[in-house]
């Protein structure tokens, strides 16, 4: 549903932007506005600037700046719907909800008012274990004995739920209010005792670890025991306002940490995370007693484009790892670092890092192993390198693993590393594993010059100069005249329907992103809105744009094509058409700068086939796609 500017911009004007950057940011008068330390790089000198006036905030040393909807997105990883309800209710205010059926709306509004009571209802409990933990000396003693310091077991609100079955009735005077259950603070048992409830406290005798949204509402709990029973750690069960598999411990509390360090560490658990935080590493979180899951990679991608994942040296985290390589691949793209760290195997994080020091473990993070390597290495797990047997066998479990990689640069050096490896070619490789693109119909890849003749024939391109000299081009579909631009048609398209950018490969995005201003810069930066809060309608992209150096030209593009937003199939069909033609173009230059590098780079040569290749392709496939229709 599209959110109505006109709400928008109303929304912003009564909101004040000093009150929602002070809740995270200390700020001082300076002048006309107010300064504090950046809340996105680390710096000593205040250069983060808030204005009451413009409703606005700047970076002088980072350059980020926005209003108050995108500060909720950039600092507390909301997506763009998320922080426009989230600031609707702090002002009082309903978002529009025009397309919802008066039942529906009614229960959003129940859902919403349901998980406030419960966020109210956890932070409750936990206040209480805090307060348990200062007049309890077992538990205050043996996290003294862990080397946690009264700082960060402040800082990550650490509690105590002492013995007793029934503590928190003396916390919540109505013990048999539902609300206990829904919550997972207590569970209700009528079994073996002749329908009749028995209710008490979940959690006893354990240390307590709150677990926090990116907003900061405690929405669970983990509980470890202080000795060696079993079992060693206790979660909060699924709820209206906890799901293991959405959620990370310490990811609220390492936020601006990942932003300092540039990068997060991920763990198994909860005492990873906070004995890696007192000695130096407060950039680390832990999966939730759960195998690691695409939402949970999703969501460490809105903060920072490296992940290092450092699990236990046993057999157990050697298998966590790889099940993080799996759900890992498709977001591997060819600007995000992925790496995974084996300690050995009688150590975890914990463990290794009171043992040897923070030095020694910073050593093992830089040496961590990237994926592509990780990828290779299981790929050949108990696999003789030897016979052809083998070979062939690494060759059928890399393929899957291989085929999950995003379109770009690093899918294409593993297809040319997993090809040595095996013994093969990478044009073997290639055709073993995409048949389909070898050629027309099993007959081979179309000699040079044959399908592009096939292409220009079917498909009414015309070439022309455009005011710049350079090669542009005039593309007849449906009946009408698309701009000389292809580059202007593209992000038109894109801006209008930015759902489509997750449909385009890496290569596509490399491409775009590359353009030269206005439309490469633009490009970009729709990448990292999209890729920060998933797609926006054309309103929401308009309000984000305010300040940006090409706000006017992406305004005169939209105005050409007021109907972009919804043209549905016919612009995706548009847009692959378009960038099928980019992308053959810059192929042939590249080919053109290979064949020229032949003389002095020995791989040169092989590059050159590669683009070849792929440039009759796409060549193949476009032709195809037009005699098909």
């Amino acid at each position: 549903m599209a959110i109505p500017t006109t709400f928008l911009q109303d929304l912003i004007a009564r909101a004040d932007i000093v009150d929602v950057v002070g809740r995270s940011v200390q700020l001082k008068k300076g002048g006309a506005n107010l300064m504090g330390l950046c809340p996105f790089h680390g710096e000593k000198s205040p250069s983060f600037s808030v204005s009451p006036t413009k409703q606005f905030y700047h970076c002088f040393g980072c350059g980020k700046n926005g209003n108050v909807i995108s500060f909720l997105m950039d600092y507390a990883g909301m997506t763009f719907v998320e922080a426009v309800h989230d600031l609707a209710k702090d002002v009082g205010m309903q978002v529009p909800q025009d397309d919802v059926s008066p039942q529906d709306r009614a229960r959003e509004q129940a859902l919403r008012e349901r998980q406030t009571t419960l966020n109210s209802v956890l932070q409750q409990a936990s206040d209480a274990y805090r307060r348990f933990l200062k007049d309890a000396p077992r538990p205050v003693a043996y996290l003294k004995s862990r080397g946690l310091s009264g700082d960060v077991a402040k800082r990550y609100a650490l509690g105590f739920a002492p013995e007793g079955w029934r503590t928190l009735a003396g916390v919540f005077p109505h013990y048999d209010d539902p609300l206990l259950v829904d919550s997972g603070l207590v569970i209700s048992n009528t079994e073996d005792t002749g329908g009749e409830e028995k209710r008490y406290d979940r959690f006893r005798d354990r240390i307590m670890f709150p677990i926090r949204n990116i907003k900061g509402e405690c929405i669970g709990f983990g509980g470890r025991v202080l000795g060696d029973e079993k079992p060693k750690y206790l979660n909060s069960p699924e709820t209206p306002v906890f799901s293991k598999g959405r959620e990370l411990y310490g990811l609220f509390e390492a936020r601006g940490a990942l932003r300092e360090f540039g990068f997060v560490l991920v763990t198994e658990g909860y005492m990873d995370v906070v004995a890696l935080a007192q000695l130096g590493f407060p950039n680390s979180v832990a999966t939730l007693g759960t195998a690691c899951t695409p939402d949970h990679v999703m969501k460490l991608f809105r903060f920072t484009d490296a992940v290092v994942f450092g699990f236990d040296g046993d057999a157990a985290g050697r298998r966590a790892a790889r099940k993080a390589l799996e759900v890992s691949l498709p977001y591997a793209s060819d600007v995000r670092s992925i790496k995974f760290l084996f300690l050995p195997p009688e150590h975890d994080p914990d463990s290794f890092i009171r043992a040897h020091g923070a030095d020694a473990f910073a050593k093992y993070v830089a040496d961590a192993m990237p994926l592509s390597r990780f990828l290779v290495e299981s790929a050949s797990e108990a696999c003789d390198l030897h016979t052809a047997e083998g070979r062939a066998h690494v060759a059928s479990n890399a393929k899957p693993m291989w085929m999950q990689l995003p379109e770009g640069a690093l899918k294409l050096q593993l297809l040319a590393e997993i090809a040595e490896r095996v013994q093969l070619s990478t044009a073997e490789l290639s055709a073993l594993w995409l048949p389909a693109s070898a050629g027309a119909r099993g007959g081979g890849p179309p000699r040079a010059g044959q399908g592009e003749a096939r292409f220009g024939a079917a498909s009414s391109y015309a070439r022309g100069n455009d005011s710049n000299g350079t090669v542009g081009a005039r593309l007849r579909l449906g009946g009408r005249v698309a701009p000389a631009s292809r580059a202007d048609h593209a992000v038109r398209i894109l801006l209008g329907n930015s759902a489509l950018w997750a449909t385009l490969t890496n290569e596509d995005h490399s491409l775009l992103c590359s353009l030269p201003e206005p439309h490469g810069p633009l490009l970009s930066w729709l990448d990292s809105q999209l890729h920060e809060h998933g797609p926006l309608v054309w309103d929401a992209l308009q309000v984000e744009l305010e300040g940006h150096a090409h706000k006017s030209m992406a305004l005169r593009l939209m105005a050409q094509g007021a109907d972009a937003a919804s043209q549905g199939h016919e612009s995706a069909q548009e847009l692959r058409d378009l960038l099928n033609r980019m992308l053959i173009d810059r192929l042939k230059t590249q080919e053109t700068e290979a064949i020229d590098a032949a003389n002095t780079d020995p791989q040169a040569l092989q590059r050159y086939r590669m683009l070849r290749d792929r440039r009759l392709q796409l060549i193949q496939a476009q032709s195809e796609r037009i005699i098909l229709g």
